[in-house]
């Protein structure tokens, strides 16, 4: 009886063709699970840019001209979108909260938000 057991599995092929195979059977333990994605480092180091002529362009020395959108403007005390500016102080804020505490600030405090923006603005 035994015999005929043995003969019985030799006869079946281990991986049935017909049923789907199991992710830990596809990949063994350790294994990647398929693509990955590359940062722009990885790309660069991959690529040989050294070797390629300098007027060909490449990752490196790409020029777009300027955006033809306008630039964003955020408020210098929440850093969210800024539609309002304040006429005194020339800081933008986000909301009337924001507005009041503009208000509040001491001169020295609005000089300093200022030129944190490159905005060198002389408060009378």
């Amino acid at each position: 009886m035994e015999a005929d057991v043995v003969r019985s599995e030799m006869v079946l092929p281990p991986v049935m063709p017909f049923k789907r195979v199991q992710m830990g059977d596809k990949y063994q333990k350790g294994q990647s699970r398929g693509r990955y994605w590359k940062h722009l480092k990885q790309l660069l180091q991959a690529e040989n840019f050294i070797s390629l002529p300098l007027d060909e362009p490449n990752y490196l020395n790409i020029e777009s001209p300027p955006s033809m959108y306008p630039s964003k403007k955020y408020c210098d005390i929440t850093g969210f979108e800024a539609p309002y500016v304040d006429p005194r102080t020339k800081l933008r804020y986000a909301d009337p909260e924001v507005f009041k505490r503009v208000r509040n600030l001491p001169n020295d405090h609005v000089q300093r938000y200022l030129a944190l923006r490159n905005a060198a603005v002389i408060i009378r």
